[in-house]
């Protein structure tokens, strides 16, 4: 019998080999990054129709929401950014065949992941509120906004398990249970928004709080089916929950990519903190209304974001298997259809910026059209160039060079974000403030221009030829 289970377990190692380093690249991207693609743009309409169900509140209670997302994003830098490095260091012991590795780095980030949820779980309990009276003095924004943050820090158990276990399945080529879990998640949450927040049924209306409430119970479907899958399934990676200690160096391989990922989510949220409390001194319509670009931009980004995932491991296992060709073909192509989407997305931003801000006006507050429209039209010019630092991200990570992509993300939203929209807003207020994020962009198009072409001659060109000790 166990013979039998050996069997099968080389088996499927085999075909993910043969897939990842034989199949023809832009095949390989469609084959592997749809689902993830699916499940992040689904990702995205739970996320619109969660606020679209709070700004029936009111607009205090989508602010209130808006204020609490930076802390959302952070729990999301720390899962998925231990995620990433766990994905890089798998796919790439995987292309290596070095298939006991591969099992300790999926059991190594899967045991990490109640670490990360005990250190929100700590914030939620007590520091949601101080945080809340430092964004806001309005005493409804105040309640709601603390109420909505201990729910999700407390409840992100579920997101952190299922965001590592999503990173494992998808190192080892399988895309397409991440993203039933991720779907059947977000209609969970889809469903129970309207039901918690209004109260229907034998459910009382909970408000805000049963934003909070839905999220967390969408997470937790997600995390069950996720371990059916993990555990019930055959993979080519074996965790282990039992039987083996943590290795320093495992840790040390995992985070050398994950650390600079988790930063680079991290800096985000900061940037989001910032960019409210720079937006909050002017006018908290405008908090609203970057509350709402945070959402709707997500349709663009979260795609992208899923054939990034895609594209990863398969450049993770052609860099551990030396085939520089397959490498950068996987490079140039996964840009090019990155490329595509965030034209579409540059598009539709500029043509509909008012039907984009009249889903979450219920009230039809003219005040948050007269700054969201203009608003919509010059953040959205950050769309193309942002394509590329992406893509060229997903470089540096699946080669292990994880802090190359700090960089970047430092140069894009704290070097040049705040700053710019600090001073922009000293210059001319509300009407200049939202060019801080194209500017910001384009800074980081040359940084991850020439960081490219600098690890192209020192590394990459290389592959194939002379054999490298950092995979």
């Amino acid at each position: 019998m166990e013979n039998n289970e050996v069997i099968q377990e080389e088996a499927v190692k085999d075909h993910n080999m043969t897939r990842m380093g034989e199949m023809p690249v832009g095949k390989l991207i469609v084959t592997m990054s749809w689902p993830a693609v699916i499940s992040m743009f689904i990702q995205a309409f739970y996320n619109v129709v969660d606020s679209f169900f709070v700004s029936l509140i009111s607009e205090q209670a989508l602010a209130a929401v808006t204020y609490i997302f930076p802390v959302q994003v952070l729990i999301i830098a720390f899962g998925v950014g231990t995620g990433v490095g766990i994905n890089s260091l798998i796919s790439r012991r995987l292309g290596a065949r070095r298939y006991e590795e591969a099992d300790l780095a999926a059991s190594h980030g899967y045991r990490l992941s109640f670490f990360n949820w005990l250190l929100f779980a700590v914030i939620g309990l007590f520091f949601s509120r101080p945080i809340m009276e430092l964004l806001s003095d309005t005493p409804y924004i105040v309640e709601n906004g603390t109420s909505y943050m201990m729910i999700i820090t407390i409840g992100s158990l579920f997101c952190m398990i299922q965001m590592s276990t999503e990173k494992i399945l998808q190192a080892t080529g399988n895309m397409m249970f991440p993203m039933i879990c991720g779907v059947a998640g977000a209609v969970t949450n889809i469903i129970f928004d309207p039901v918690l927040i209004f109260g229907m049924g034998p459910f009382p209306e909970m408000g805000v709080t049963g934003a909070a409430v839905a999220t967390v119970f969408g997470q937790l479907v997600s995390m069950v089916m996720g371990q059916i899958f993990l555990f019930g399934k055959k993979h080519a990676v074996h965790v282990k929950l039992r039987g083996w200690k943590f290795q320093k160096r495992i840790i040390k391989d995992i985070y050398a990519v994950g650390a600079p990922a988790i930063l680079m989510q991290s800096i985000m949220s900061l940037m989001q903190f910032g960019m409210n409390a720079i937006l909050g001194s002017l006018n908290e319509t405008a908090v609203a209304v970057m509350g709402v670009y945070g959402r709707m931009q997500s349709f663009i980004f979260m795609p992208v974001l899923g054939l990034n995932q895609g594209v990863l491991p398969i450049m993770g296992y052609n860099y551990g298997a030396r085939k520089r060709d397959r490498f950068m073909e996987t490079f140039k192509k996964g840009f090019a259809m990155a490329f595509c989407i965030m034209l579409l997305g540059l598009i539709i931003f500029q043509l509909f910026p008012r039907e984009l801000l009249s889903i979450f006006n219920s009230q039809n507050s003219q005040e948050m059209y007269d700054i969201g429209i203009p608003a919509l039209r010059i953040i959205s010019l950050c769309f193309l160039p942002a394509a590329f630092g992406i893509m060229a991200s997903s470089v540096f990570q699946s080669m292990g060079h994880g802090f190359m992509s700090l960089w970047g993300s430092l140069i894009r939203q704290l070097i040049g974000i705040l700053p710019l929209a600090w001073m922009l807003t000293r210059m001319a207020g509300l009407e200049l403030v939202w060019y801080a994020f194209p500017l910001a962009e384009i800074l980081g198009t040359l940084y991850f221009a020439i960081a490219l072409r600098y690890i192209h001659q020192k590394e990459i060109r290389r592959i194939g030829i002379v054999e490298e000790n950092t995979y």
